[in-house]
Parts: C-alpha cells; sequence; structure tokens
C-alpha cells in the first residue's frame, strides 16, 4: 500500500492527468480536427498542467500545516510525474490511429482508467465501488461532452 503522501500525488497526477487531457484532445479536435494541434495540445499538459498541479498540490499540502517536507515533496514529485505519464499515455493512440479514430479510442482509455482506479478506490474504501465508479465516470463523460460542444462552437468562428 503508498504513503499517504504517495497516493494524494497518484490519485490527483493521474486523474487531473486522464481528465485534462481528455478534454483539451476532445476541445482541439472538434475545433480545429488537426492531429498536430492535438498533438501539441498534449505534450503542452504533460508538460506544463503537469509543473502546475504539482506546484497546486504542493502549495495545498504545506497550506494543511500537517505534512513533513518529505511527505510534501513526495505528493509534489509524483503528483508531476503521475500527470505527465497519464498525459503522455494519450499520444500513443494519436500517433498509431487517424485523429477521429485516435479520440475515440483516447476516451475509451480514459474512462477505462477512471475505471480502474475509481473501483481500486471504493474498494480501499471498503464501500461499493459503483456509486463511485458512477460518480467519476459521470464528471468524466460531462467533461468530454462539454468540451466536444466548446470546440464545435470555437469552428464556427473561422
Amino acid at each position: 500500500m503508498l504513503k499517504h503522501s504517495l497516493k494524494t500525488g497518484f490519485s490527483f497526477g493521474s486523474t487531473s492527468g486522464i481528465i485534462t487531457t481528455l478534454g483539451l484532445m476532445v476541445g482541439l479536435h472538434s475545433g480545429t480536427h488537426s492531429k498536430i494541434v492535438v498533438i501539441g495540445g498534449i505534450l503542452t499538459i504533460a508538460i506544463a498542467d503537469a509543473f502546475s498541479d504539482a506546484l497546486g498540490i504542493h502549495m495545498s499540502e504545506e497550506s494543511e500545516n500537517k505534512h513533513t517536507a518529505k511527505e510534501i515533496w513526495e505528493s509534489t514529485i509524483m503528483t508531476f510525474f503521475a500527470k505527465f505519464f497519464f498525459a503522455l499515455t494519450f499520444l500513443v493512440p494519436v500517433l498509431i490511429f487517424p485523429l477521429p479514430t485516435a479520440i475515440i479510442v483516447s476516451v475509451l482509455w480514459g474512462l477505462a482508467l477512471i475505471t480502474i482506479f475509481s473501483y481500486r478506490m471504493g474498494r480501499e474504501q471498503k464501500v461499493s465501488p459503483l456509486p463511485i465508479v458512477g460518480e467519476h465516470l459521470l464528471i468524466t463523460i460531462v467533461v468530454v461532452i462539454v468540451t466536444h460542444l466548446i470546440g464545435d462552437w470555437i469552428a464556427t468562428f473561422k
């Protein structure tokens, strides 16, 4: 079992990496239909947003005033690497498939990861994982739908 500081960083970084990257990909695809733009977006999320989230978790953990410096840095570093890694996994389908197919594969990949992580969380908390899985999938699906609609709207300005 992971230490609390590592679990905090992993759960925050992985979830943020999945949902943020999916939202950006779907929005950029529907707004531009450009593979290079989507790739650029993924790389931007993997680097800039991973640093941003790592600093955010760092400051959040510091503000609680109950963690050691080592625990804060463990959460910070784990957040960065989890966000960076999970964001980069979405590059694989974009590099392998035509963009419309890659978007579908990426959404399925993201939903599968959210399902797995949410299920494990429920099991670790010794509660029924289904409500947790349902809640987290619903939020992820809402992000995908809303970013798709925003991308469609942005495309009307061409």
